[in-house]
């Protein structure tokens, strides 16, 4: 799993890493120090699995000789010495890369006897994962969970490597700062200096990073601690890492390319192959008309098709009355399904989930020219036809469509069915995509204007935001794999009046931005450079890469789903005289809350 640094000089714990030995060491005396892995007895010979953090290798033991080893149970940690020696014909084992060796050890010395386990240290044994995260210090023993952890560091620090290749300064930014909510709820720390202040725990560098840009630092670069207060979902956590890079006089392609060079290089540390560069790029609007989402998963061809043209003038009320009111009919070929009837109509009940008003499905009979559907009886033989030759389905495909006075809602439900019925298990092929051009703003229930990505995101050009803030278009994007978004970036806004604009748009007063970002409009007004930047999840991203099914896999200590630490209890009711200090009084908690 990795070297262990002094491993080769002799202490009175060790002189060699378990993993490491092989035949080159024949007749090799060595002092040992691990965690016994397993431990079987044959014959009146005890033979131990000693496990450190480079791997195992088994050491055979006479009791007699040894009387000590007699004690010896699971996970207790030693210090055992004796001579390297080649396994028996017949007893080589491939699956090990000590395989073809064993110690024979003469001397023995437990260093800490352990109790008995809450679970087995065995990836093939399902564990719940409350249990898991009590223990996680037994947890990262385990075979998978202690390479997720290697996997990680190698992750980290190749692209550390790539960065600094490529001129970038490493630079540390505050972890207390300003509360600037970024879409999600801030974290608070209350001050206890200044009673009834309170800091807040960063979502992002996001403004300390634009001012190194404004103090010249040019190619900055952070592996970022971030907090957002935010629900948990599977690649969600309260708190998590990023890297997070800004650069100045630089654009899209400079942005990218430095990206890509850390992508990769984290790639090649943790798996074999090597992704192809450039990386794919293709704008939002695309992606929408194509996937019905912005992070779509490129490694299977399922697209959707506009096919509102061969429904103009149809008698089918289904659609027709959605296409007299401007909306849109979308529809997909899902390929050979073979579904009942009632699974049909589960496809038909999930669209509804999703928001759709109804599903049409279709299945193409013998020949290729006509349809199995409910609807089938409405629509014109050209209509049919149309649909089939639009969507390029064959014998025994099943084609879906969902009409909508909203044509992105139709393409975001049928998207989702899409990935739900398409989407190919695990990770072994990484499809890398960017996805651009994202809309400046986003329209919420009530009519207001947000930020797609964040208020400091550059428009492509500032008079078409000015007349259309509602269809403006941002220089932002994001790095999307298999479905999955690694992270978002942006050209950022570096005139304090276009920035001052974009806070008019979204509501924010000129008094409440001075309040809120005062500080950081006057630094704009200080020579600030063009400048751009991105940030991706390290926890993400090597959760694809190990092929993991969430987040939660690769960070050594996070928080349940319901935000609490198993291992240390936390969060906790603190004590009132802690409270008093702060100067913070507790609110009675509703029963509703």
């Amino acid at each position: 799993m990795g070297h262990v640094v002094g491993a080769g000089v002799s202490n009175r714990y060790r002189s060699a890493a378990a993993g490491e030995l092989g035949v080159d060491d024949e007749g090799r005396w060595v002092r040992l120090a691990g965690w016994v892995a397993r431990r079987r007895d044959h014959g009146g010979i005890a033979f131990l699995d000693l496990r450190d953090s480079t791997g195992i290798v088994q050491v055979v033991i006479d009791p007699v000789a040894v009387r000590a080893v007699h004690d010896v149970r699971s996970e207790w940690c030693l210090s055992i010495e004796g001579t390297v020696r080649r396994r028996p014909e017949g007893t080589v084992n491939p699956d090990l890369s000590t395989g073809e060796v064993e110690v024979a050890g003469d001397a023995l010395t437990v260093l800490s006897p352990a109790e008995g386990l809450p679970f087995q240290l065995d990836d093939r044994v399902e564990i719940e994962e409350k249990t898991r995260l009590e223990f996680r210090y037994l947890d990262l023993r385990r075979p998978r969970m202690a390479a997720n952890l290697v996997a990680r560091s190698r992750a980290v620090a190749a692209i550390r490597r790539s960065l600094d290749d490529l001129g970038f300064l490493e630079v540390e930014t505050p972890t207390l700062i300003r509360s600037t909510p970024e879409g999600a709820r801030d974290l608070l720390v209350p001050s206890r200096h200044q009673p009834g202040s309170f800091f807040a725990l960063p979502q992002s560098p996001q403004l300390f990073k634009q001012l190194l840009m404004v103090a010249g630092v040019e190619r900055y670069f952070q592996i970022a601690r971030c907090y957002r207060d935010e629900d948990f979902r599977s690649d969600r956590q309260v708190e998590f890492t990023q890297l997070d890079l800004e650069g100045s006089f630089w654009e899209e392609p400079e942005v990218q390319a430095a990206i890509e060079a850390a992508v990769v290089a984290a790639v090649e540390a943790v798996r074999s192959d090597s992704p192809a560069l450039p990386f794919h790029r293709m704008t939002w609007s695309e992606a929408m008309d194509r996937f019905g989402t912005d992070k779509p998963d490129m490694r299977f061809a399922i697209e959707l098709a506009d096919l509102s043209d061969v429904f103009d003038g149809t008698a089918f009320a289904g659609f027709g009355d959605v296409l007299e009111e401007g909306g849109s009919v979308i529809g997909l070929d899902a390929g050979a399904l073979s579904l009942s009837r009632a699974g049909l109509d589960a496809l038909v009940a999930r669209a509804k989930e999703l928001g759709a008003s109804g599903l049409v499905w279709m299945v193409v009979e013998e020949g290729g020219g006509s349809v199995r559907s409910p609807v089938a009886k409405f629509l014109a033989e050209g209509e049919i036809e149309g649909v089939i030759g639009a969507l390029e389905a064959v014998e025994g495909d099943t084609v879906l469509l969902v009409a909508d006075v909203k044509r992105r809602r139709a393409q975001t439900v049928l998207g989702q069915l899409r990935i739900e019925l398409g989407r190919p298990e695990g990770h072994d092929e990484l499809s890398f995509l960017w996805v651009t051009d994202f809309p400046a703003f986003e329209e919420t229930a009530n009519g207001q204007l947000v930020p797609s990505h964040h208020p400091f995101t550059a428009p492509v050009t500032v008079a078409a935001m000015q007349e259309r803030p509602a269809e403006a278009v941002s220089r932002a994007y994001d790095l999307v794999v298999n479905g999955i978004e690694l992270g978002s970036g942006s050209i950022r806004i570096h005139d304090p009046e276009v920035q001052s604009r974009v806070f008019e748009i979204l509501g924010i007063s000129a008094d409440d931005a001075e309040r809120r970002f005062g500080w950081f409009l006057r630094a704009l007004r200080y020579g600030a450079p063009p400048h751009g930047g991105f940030a991706f999840g390290i926890d993400r991203l090597v959760a694809v890469l190990r092929d993991e099914p969430n987040i939660r896999e690769v960070m050594p200590f996070p928080k349940t789903q319901t935000g609490s630490d198993p291992l240390t209890g936390a969060p906790t009711a603190v004590e009132e005289e802690q409270l008093t200090e702060l100067g913070v009084r507790l609110a009675p908690v509703r029963p509703d809350a």
